[in-house]
Protein backbone atom coordinates (compact mmCIF):
# COMPACT_ATOMS: atom_id res chain seq x y z
CA UNK A 1 0.00 0.00 0.00
CA UNK A 2 1.26 3.32 -0.65
CA UNK A 3 -0.03 7.02 0.56
CA UNK A 4 0.22 10.24 -1.02
CA UNK A 5 -0.54 13.63 0.54
CA UNK A 6 -2.23 15.92 -1.77
CA UNK A 7 -3.03 19.60 -1.94
CA UNK A 8 -5.76 20.80 -3.85
CA UNK A 9 -7.40 24.47 -4.41
CA UNK A 10 -9.73 26.18 -6.79
CA UNK A 11 -12.31 28.12 -6.78
CA UNK A 12 -14.65 27.49 -4.46
CA UNK A 13 -18.52 25.45 -5.68
CA UNK A 14 -20.47 22.78 -4.87
CA UNK A 15 -19.36 19.80 -5.98
CA UNK A 16 -15.96 19.89 -5.69
CA UNK A 17 -14.70 17.61 -2.66
CA UNK A 18 -17.24 14.92 -4.02
CA UNK A 19 -15.22 15.21 -7.35
CA UNK A 20 -11.89 14.35 -5.32
CA UNK A 21 -13.25 11.87 -3.63
CA UNK A 22 -14.86 10.01 -6.91
CA UNK A 23 -11.26 10.39 -8.43
CA UNK A 24 -9.67 8.62 -5.60
CA UNK A 25 -12.64 6.15 -5.04
CA UNK A 26 -12.65 5.30 -8.90
CA UNK A 27 -9.03 4.50 -8.73
CA UNK A 28 -9.00 2.40 -5.90
CA UNK A 29 -7.41 4.96 -3.61
CA UNK A 30 -8.44 5.70 0.32
CA UNK A 31 -9.01 8.58 1.67
CA UNK A 32 -7.65 8.64 5.19
CA UNK A 33 -7.48 12.42 6.71
CA UNK A 34 -8.34 15.68 5.49
CA UNK A 35 -8.44 19.30 6.72
CA UNK A 36 -10.11 21.46 4.08
CA UNK A 37 -11.52 25.01 4.22
CA UNK A 38 -12.47 28.16 2.30
CA UNK A 39 -11.18 31.22 2.34
CA UNK A 40 -11.85 34.12 0.02
CA UNK A 41 -13.88 32.27 -2.51
CA UNK A 42 -11.05 29.44 -3.04
CA UNK A 43 -11.05 26.06 -1.68
CA UNK A 44 -7.88 24.51 -0.55
CA UNK A 45 -7.57 21.24 1.39
CA UNK A 46 -4.87 18.85 2.50
CA UNK A 47 -4.95 14.97 2.62
CA UNK A 48 -3.62 11.85 3.20
CA UNK A 49 -4.31 8.91 0.81
CA UNK A 50 -3.63 5.54 0.67
CA UNK A 51 -3.27 3.19 -2.69
CA UNK A 52 -2.73 -0.24 -4.02
CA UNK A 53 0.69 -0.88 -5.48
CA UNK A 54 -1.04 -1.48 -8.77
CA UNK A 55 -3.32 1.34 -8.89
CA UNK A 56 -1.03 3.91 -8.10
CA UNK A 57 -0.08 5.39 -11.32
CA UNK A 58 -3.69 5.46 -12.40
CA UNK A 59 -4.60 7.51 -9.63
CA UNK A 60 -1.75 10.27 -9.88
CA UNK A 61 -2.98 9.95 -13.76
CA UNK A 62 -6.26 10.90 -12.54
CA UNK A 63 -5.53 13.18 -9.73
CA UNK A 64 -3.58 15.48 -12.12
CA UNK A 65 -6.50 14.96 -14.81
CA UNK A 66 -8.21 17.22 -12.37
CA UNK A 67 -6.39 20.40 -13.46
CA UNK A 68 -8.80 20.34 -16.48
CA UNK A 69 -11.92 21.24 -14.26
CA UNK A 70 -9.60 23.82 -12.41
CA UNK A 71 -8.73 21.54 -9.49
CA UNK A 72 -4.83 22.20 -9.06
CA UNK A 73 -3.19 18.99 -7.34
CA UNK A 74 -0.18 18.83 -5.78
CA UNK A 75 1.32 15.61 -4.98
CA UNK A 76 3.91 14.25 -2.12
CA UNK A 77 4.58 10.86 -1.25
CA UNK A 78 3.92 10.65 2.66
CA UNK A 79 7.10 10.61 4.70
CA UNK A 80 8.40 8.53 7.87
CA UNK A 81 6.24 10.09 10.93
CA UNK A 82 9.11 10.72 13.07
CA UNK A 83 8.89 8.55 16.91
CA UNK A 84 7.28 10.78 19.47
CA UNK A 85 9.88 12.84 20.90
CA UNK A 86 7.48 15.73 21.67
CA UNK A 87 4.36 16.46 23.88
CA UNK A 88 1.20 18.75 22.29
CA UNK A 89 0.49 21.69 23.66
CA UNK A 90 -1.94 24.04 22.65
CA UNK A 91 -1.18 28.10 22.10
CA UNK A 92 -4.00 30.71 21.89
CA UNK A 93 -3.13 34.35 20.84
CA UNK A 94 -4.98 37.80 21.12
CA UNK A 95 -4.15 41.29 20.51
CA UNK A 96 -4.00 44.17 18.64
CA UNK A 97 -3.79 43.43 14.83
CA UNK A 98 -0.16 44.46 13.11
CA UNK A 99 1.90 43.09 10.54
CA UNK A 100 4.56 40.93 12.18
CA UNK A 101 2.83 38.43 14.54
CA UNK A 102 2.94 35.76 13.35
CA UNK A 103 6.74 35.74 11.87
CA UNK A 104 7.83 36.70 15.30
CA UNK A 105 6.10 34.05 17.32
CA UNK A 106 6.91 31.65 14.61
CA UNK A 107 10.76 32.61 14.64
CA UNK A 108 10.74 32.38 18.33
CA UNK A 109 8.98 28.66 18.16
CA UNK A 110 11.78 27.70 15.51
CA UNK A 111 14.27 29.45 17.72
CA UNK A 112 13.48 26.10 20.14
CA UNK A 113 12.80 23.21 17.82
CA UNK A 114 9.31 23.91 18.30
CA UNK A 115 6.72 22.43 14.88
CA UNK A 116 3.43 23.70 14.30
CA UNK A 117 0.97 20.63 13.73
CA UNK A 118 -1.75 23.20 13.03
CA UNK A 119 -2.40 27.04 12.94
CA UNK A 120 -5.62 28.66 12.87
CA UNK A 121 -5.40 32.88 12.74
CA UNK A 122 -7.89 35.44 12.14
CA UNK A 123 -8.74 39.17 12.28
CA UNK A 124 -11.83 39.87 13.90
CA UNK A 125 -13.54 43.16 15.25
CA UNK A 126 -13.15 44.32 18.81
CA UNK A 127 -16.24 43.81 21.08
CA UNK A 128 -16.29 47.51 21.82
CA UNK A 129 -14.19 49.31 20.12
CA UNK A 130 -14.16 47.17 16.66
CA UNK A 131 -10.87 47.90 16.24
CA UNK A 132 -9.18 44.91 14.52
CA UNK A 133 -8.14 41.90 16.32
CA UNK A 134 -5.57 39.54 15.76
CA UNK A 135 -6.37 35.45 16.57
CA UNK A 136 -3.89 32.47 16.48
CA UNK A 137 -4.67 29.17 17.68
CA UNK A 138 -2.04 26.58 17.25
CA UNK A 139 -1.11 23.07 18.24
CA UNK A 140 2.74 23.07 18.90
CA UNK A 141 4.83 20.04 19.12
CA UNK A 142 7.21 20.77 21.98
CA UNK A 143 10.41 18.77 22.44
CA UNK A 144 10.65 16.73 24.92
CA UNK A 145 13.38 17.98 25.94
CA UNK A 146 12.19 21.46 26.55
CA UNK A 147 11.07 23.17 29.74
CA UNK A 148 7.62 23.93 29.75
CA UNK A 149 8.59 26.57 31.80
CA UNK A 150 11.60 28.22 29.72
CA UNK A 151 9.11 27.96 26.53
CA UNK A 152 6.62 30.60 28.97
CA UNK A 153 8.45 32.60 29.96
CA UNK A 154 10.20 33.47 26.36
CA UNK A 155 6.68 33.51 24.80
CA UNK A 156 5.60 36.03 27.76
CA UNK A 157 8.71 38.10 27.24
CA UNK A 158 7.49 38.03 23.33
CA UNK A 159 4.17 38.63 23.89
CA UNK A 160 4.78 41.35 26.34
CA UNK A 161 7.05 43.41 22.76
CA UNK A 162 3.81 42.34 20.92
CA UNK A 163 0.94 43.48 23.12
CA UNK A 164 -0.59 40.49 22.68
CA UNK A 165 -2.26 37.90 25.26
CA UNK A 166 -0.97 34.70 25.02
CA UNK A 167 -1.73 31.42 26.52
CA UNK A 168 -0.50 28.38 26.91
CA UNK A 169 -2.46 24.75 28.02
CA UNK A 170 -0.98 21.11 27.73
CA UNK A 171 -3.30 18.48 25.69
CA UNK A 172 -5.53 16.54 28.48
Amino acid sequence: MNHLVITVIAQDQPGLVERIARCIAEHGGNWLESRMSRMAGQFAGILKISVPAESYDELVDGLQALNEQGIRVLLAESGIEPSCTWKPIHLDLVGNDRPGIVRDITRLLSEHGINLESLTTEVVPAPMSSEPLFHAEALLAVPLTLSLDLLQGRLEALADDLMVELNLRTEP
